[in-house]
């Protein structure tokens, strides 16, 4: 039998047992106070009604505190972790201004070419940078370089892309999973995945990779090792 509830509270029924208690008709989220499993308020009080035949499409995402592995919503901003309560920004960036300010998200990260984000620790999904990054990076999937980026600090890229008729040079080692790269790069590349130089790509430094796919037209000056160590990892 649920509770008596105050005025400024509604009853909402819990997802995984039908359980149903009062909460507040603002809360984010909250706990069944019977199977003690979380959920979330709105969630429940505005549900996401589709067109007949049409399935919800979702995608995976990992919390930043815990690790846990989400299925959230492609259109939404944000989300709470089901495990460890804390929230999620989903959110899409696009800088067009200087900003001195921290990204923690797990949307899309583009730095405009009048966009200047400076004393900053950024984490984000995908990133693409035309303009000026000043501070620490980190792209959980990709990061997409234009020859007009301006880039100070540290960077740490899962997918590392260079677009055709754009170039990048970096004076330290650049760590990352993997890089298509179909402009010009002068750096020294660490890679533990594959590296793929397009037939439009110039390739001047030292490279370090699994595996290295090189197109026809590519050109190369530097050194390159190539293959697993017994262990695992590149050489």
């Amino acid at each position: 039998m649920p509770s008596a509830k105050k005025p400024d509270q509604v009853l909402v029924t819990c997802p995984h047992c039908g359980h149903q208690q009062p909460e507040s008709s603002a809360a984010f989220s909250t706990i069944c106070k019977k199977c003690g499993e979380h959920f979330r308020v709105q969630e429940v009080l505005n549900p996401v009604r589709l067109a007949p035949g049409r399935q919800l499409q979702l995608r995976r995402v990992t919390c930043f505190d815990c690790g846990a592995g989400l299925e959230v919503p492609v259109s939404a901003e944000s989300s709470m972790c089901k495990w460890c309560s804390r929230y999620l920004d989903l959110h899409d960036y696009q800088i067009t201004t200087p900003m001195a300010k921290n990204f923690r998200t797990k949307g899309g990260f583009i730095i405009e070419p009048k966009g200047n984000v400076f004393n900053s620790e950024t984490i984000a999904a995908d990133v693409v940078i035309r303009g000026k990054f000043h501070g620490r990076l980190t792209a959980e999937n990709s990061l997409t370089i234009y020859s007009s980026a301006e880039i100070k600090g540290s960077l740490t890229a899962a997918h590392l892309i260079i677009p055709a008729e754009n170039h990048f040079r970096w004076p330290d080692c650049l760590h990352v999973g993997s890089a298509e790269i179909a402009g010009e790069l002068a750096a020294t590349l660490l890679a533990t995945g594959t590296v793929t130089l397009k037939a439009t790509a110039r390739w001047f430094g030292d490279l370090v990779a699994a595996q290295l796919v090189v197109e026809p037209g590519a050109v190369v000056v530097g050194k390159l090792q190539v293959g697993n160590r017994p262990g695992g990892g590149p050489p």
